[in-house]
């Protein structure tokens, strides 16, 4: 079935919407993943400078994706809590 008119024109933008948003997705989790391997493995990070990392990490995902706030507290918050736990021993 081949699209023709206004019906392909949307179908097109949204699959331009859908990947960008998908490239958005993959560098959200790869800096994040970033942040979370340079708290786990540097030795010289203060618990100040991990904290600071994670808000920083915060505010550049809801740059990223505005609004989202209930989506990160769900997925991203509890990965920093139980690394920040781990590596600094806080509980």
């Amino acid at each position: 079935m081949e699209l023709n008119g206004p019906n392909a024109e949307v179908v097109a933008i949204r699959t331009d919407e859908q990947a960008e948003e998908q490239k958005l997705i993959r560098r959200l989790q790869m800096m994040m993943n970033m942040v979370m391997q340079v708290i786990a493995q540097d030795g010289s990070l203060t618990v100040d400078d991990a904290a600071q990392m994670i808000a920083d990490s915060r505010k550049a995902a809801l740059a990223m994706f505005p609004g989202k706030e209930l989506a990160y507290d769900l997925i991203w918050r509890p990965r920093f809590q139980r690394l920040m736990r781990e590596r600094f021993r806080i509980m």
